[in-house]
């Protein structure tokens, strides 16, 4: 053999031999990271799919939010949406609190006059004000359209049918990018239990669940990402709506500037306590009002009428399924009797 052909001879050995192996894996196995086909091997035929798995579903509503949620998200922006406010929203809720009387009326008059008088002290009355309430109108309004449920899947056979009861225990939420999760029963929100759903798992891991229907309390759900995630994110000592709008605005300093306009636009004044207990219960009144609404969600339920499937694993071969990855619902989600093609859920699990 010439020596070009013998030097030919042996680059096309190294060729091969790269191909068939970089780092001394094969390229068909699935363990290997650079593989670009990791199929793992088909299930045994008598591959056990009985227990208990923990599983992550992803519910993305996009536009079809039930159309009340966008209301209440819009009532956070209502707070600041004037030119003149804030000052402007904290007076009416000052003026609305305030017993029927001569300074009620007074202040009614003279709105634009008292809202100037405060605007100049803002700084000192509520300096983080707009911002807290536009981050909080915004967070909502995502957590409106995606959020994350957490789920037990029960598996079960009768004869040779395979049954699943998914209960739904808790929701997750994603807030300035930081994923969290909350479980419904440190909420006084009930799980959401879905029994006697129909599987089937095929020879290739192929796994698939039979219609049903996951029934929601949407108002619960949104409220725990309110309490639960949006408020500790802007001040972790406030436990709920109420306490965050305390915090915000400072109802003593309220109390005196207003005092004191009344004083010099009217030469009398009603103290600073009439104004500061005003502000304190208006405040109050402005989270009931969100709450309110936010119950009133549920006075429908949010229905996920859905299939799935999967891809099921036994990964570590001891003749039982272990994971489950690459999961699709699919079907349509309802409120108020409204139906409409669900897209974009997914979910994953493994064994507990």
């Amino acid at each position: 053999m010439s020596t070009t052909k013998t030097l030919a001879f042996v680059l096309a050995l190294a060729a091969g031999g790269c191909a068939a192996s970089v780092d001394g894996n094969p390229p068909d196995d699935p363990n290997h990271p650079g593989d670009p086909n990791p199929d793992p091997d088909p299930l045994p035929p008598d591959v056990d799919a009985s227990g208990k798995y923990a599983i992550k579903s992803s519910i993305d509503l996009a536009q079809n939010a039930p159309g009340k949620a966008g209301d209440i998200a819009r009532e956070f922006i209502k707070a600041t949406d004037d030119a003149d406010d804030p000052t402007s929203y904290l007076l009416d809720l000052v003026i609305d609190n305030m017993s029927s009387g001569t300074f009620k009326s007074l202040l009614q008059g003279a709105k634009p006059f008292v809202a100037g008088y405060l605007n100049d002290r803002l700084l000192d009355i509520a300096p983080d004000f707009v911002t807290t309430m536009l981050t909080i109108g915004n967070d909502f309004g995502d957590a409106t359209k995606s959020f994350g449920l957490n789920e037990t899947l029960d598996v079960t056979k009768s004869g040779g049918a395979w049954m699943g009861t998914r209960t739904v225990v808790g929701a997750r939420f994603k807030i300035d990018n930081v994923e969290s999760d909350y479980a419904f029963a440190d909420y006084n929100t009930e799980n959401v239990v879905v029994p006697n759903v129909g599987m089937t798992v095929d020879p290739t891991g192929k796994l698939s669940f039979a219609d049903h229907k996951v029934a929601l309390a949407y108002g619960k759900v949104l409220r725990i990402a309110l309490d639960g995630a949006i408020i500790p994110s802007l001040d972790p000592s406030a436990a709920n709506l109420g306490d965050l709008l305390q915090h915000q605005v400072n109802c003593q300093i309220v109390g005196e500037q207003l005092d004191q306009a009344c004083y010099d636009a009217f030469g009398f004044s009603p103290g600073v306590g009439t104004f500061r207990s005003a502000c304190t219960a208006g405040l109050s009144k402005a989270a009931d009002v969100i709450y309110g609404k936010i119950a009133d969600l549920d006075s429908s339920a949010l229905e996920l009428q859905v299939t799935g499937t999967a891809k099921a694993l036994d990964k570590d071969a001891n003749n039982q399924l272990d994971t489950i990855q690459t999961g699709t619902w699919t079907g349509t989600m309802s409120y108020a009797g409204t139906p409409a093609t669900l897209t974009g859920a997914t979910f994953f699990g493994s064994r507990m």
